[in-house]
């Protein structure tokens, strides 16, 4: 079962988490996105809340998860952060007609595009299980964020991750992030795409999400000064307020 923040009413809105996260990423996005639209933000399946898949899903398999989430509601304007920008890739491509628009914020085309990158994402595992969710999250989670961040928020992302990942969930997500590269499939998007990143982000970085919006047609890039890789977190009023103002374009 996969368990999923329900907020507001109207047009739906799909929130979809990077792969150190939960529903709980979008703690400042809820709110504010929920004074005119219903707001879905999952647990991805084997992550925080939502019950472990019985087998690896892959790519297609989390598309597939995303779906169903929203085939109930309609046709959802759908917000990928990171790996959650990976699946919102997927679902456009796979599910078209419940997709009315794309925001890849500090997204990337997946982890297979190149050896290095796989061969990292593959190790991630290995490292959670050495490490323990507490140990993996004090390591990673400060890169998550650009070095100017408040202490406050630090401690807010490392606790967070902490609370929301566990193994099988973790290692399915890397072996698909790792088996992954959308590079084809973008330039066959027809719908609108907004791709947002942090000035700062070093995880993915600035000139990956430039590829995106240069291989989507008509995409629009907006680049959030200051920011690091979960600028959602860092800076979200400027990233609400450009995702609500992209949002009044969408027929």
């Amino acid at each position: 079962m996969i368990h999923i923040e329900r907020r507001g009413g109207g047009d739906p809105v799909l929130l979809l988490h990077g792969i150190g996260g939960s529903a709980d990423s979008f703690a400042d996005q809820l709110g504010p996105f929920a004074a005119d639209h219903t707001v879905l933000a999952w647990d991805a399946p084997g992550y925080a809340r939502s019950a472990d898949p019985d087998g690896p899903p892959g790519t297609a398999g989390y598309a597939r998860a995303a779906a169903d989430a929203v085939r109930a509601c309609g046709p959802a304007h759908v917000v990928g952060v990171s790996w959650g920008g990976v699946i919102a890739t997927r679902l456009a491509a796979d599910h078209p007609g419940l997709v009315r628009s794309l925001v890849l914020a500090d997204s990337t085309r997946g982890s297979g595009r190149t050896a290095g990158k796989q061969a990292a994402m593959r190790a991630r595992p290995a490292e959670l299980e050495r490490l323990g969710p507490a140990g993996f999250a004090a390591r990673r989670g400060p890169r998550l964020v650009s070095a100017q961040a408040p202490p406050e928020l630090v401690q807010r992302v490392v606790t967070a991750m902490a609370r929301s990942i566990r193994t099988p969930g973790y290692a399915y997500a890397a072996a698909a992030m790792a088996e992954t590269d959308h590079t084809s499939l973008l330039g066959d998007l027809s719908l609108p795409v907004l791709v947002v990143v942090g000035e700062r982000d070093e995880v993915t970085g600035v000139e990956e999400s430039r590829a995106i919006a240069a291989a989507v047609p008509d995409a629009r890039l907006e680049i959030i000064e200051g920011a690091g890789h979960l600028a959602n977190q860092e800076r979200p009023e400027e990233f609400n307020a450009l995702v609500r103002d992209f949002w009044k374009d969408v027929p």
